[in-house]
């Protein structure tokens, strides 16, 4: 078996702190962004071979469970079953083995190359691309759950950053139970691969859907990060920021609850207020 050494997700880097006009040298730590390249070995074309799918800019470090997320919430695979394994055999590369008998349209290969950390629709040919199949219908009132359960969640997920606690510079995709218990985070550069890395762990762990849980990411609600999570069957996702008027529509068309601006006690509910018990 090969092991391969993986870049830390935090390096060092000698600064000089400037306060007025005077300066002062200082360490500071900021977050590794690397590229991955994800690569699948299954049937294209009528022949099993390895290609390059996507190359990602990410932040080291749970990489298995980041192609695993990818693969799936784009629609290239359809669940845990049709994974035989995922290997890291060299640096910055990772394969995702399909079982035999899963075949890979040659098309995902034309809308996938290079996938920027701040963009997980960037080198797609349309927003048409992102509009995969979702494999999961979400039940139209549930969970439902007390605005208090909400107010809860950005302190439970700041507190659990280790990486945004050393640099400042990372985002979080955290997943809680109805309760407002924390009870898995992920964080990388890429807001996206934040949220496959989330959903890779669970759909390895065999626990997919997720539609009795919640989802909060730590940054705005973009157009992919609805779409990836309705594809998880997220029936709740929540943003300390503000969402875009894409990912409300399309949060419309899957019927998920998108909260924003989740932080100091108070939120809105953009879509799916059915979920959310209010006090008029």
């Amino acid at each position: 078996m090969t092991v391969v050494k993986q870049a830390k997700p935090i390096v060092d880097v000698n600064i000089r702190n400037v306060i007025g006009s005077t300066s002062n040298s200082l360490v500071d730590q900021l977050s590794v962004e690397e590229p991955l390249e994800i690569q699948i070995t299954a049937e294209i074309d009528g022949r099993r071979r390895t290609e390059s799918i996507a190359v990602t800019m990410r932040t080291p470090g749970d990489d298995r469970e980041l192609a695993a997320g990818f693969l799936f919430t784009e629609g290239i695979i359809t669940g845990r079953a049709d994974i035989q394994e995922i290997k890291i055999e060299k640096c910055n590369t990772v394969t995702a083995i399909l079982n035999e008998g899963v075949t890979v349209d040659p098309a995902v290969f034309e809308r996938h190359s290079f996938v920027a950390s701040s963009c997980g629709v960037c080198g797609k040919k349309s927003i048409a691309a992102v509009r995969v199949r979702r494999n999961y219908e979400l039940i139209h009132a549930e969970p439902l759950l007390a605005a208090e359960t909400f107010h809860t969640l950005p302190e439970k997920l700041r507190s659990a950053q280790s990486s945004f606690a050393s640099t400042g510079g990372i985002h979080a995709s955290g997943l809680f139970d109805t309760t407002g218990k924390l009870l898995s985070v992920r964080e990388d550069v890429g807001r996206h691969n934040a949220l496959d890395k989330l959903i890779g762990s669970e759909l390895l762990s065999g626990r997919l859907p997720l539609s009795q849980r919640i989802v909060m990411v730590s940054g705005r609600a973009s157009f992919e990060l609805v779409q990836k999570a309705a594809h998880a069957g997220v029936a709740i996702l929540a943003a300390v920021g503000a969402p875009s008027s894409l990912a409300v529509q399309l949060a419309e068309e899957c019927g998920m609850t998108l909260l924003g601006f989740v932080r100091d006690n108070r939120f809105n509910v953009y879509m799916g207020n059915q979920r959310v018990m209010l006090v008029k």
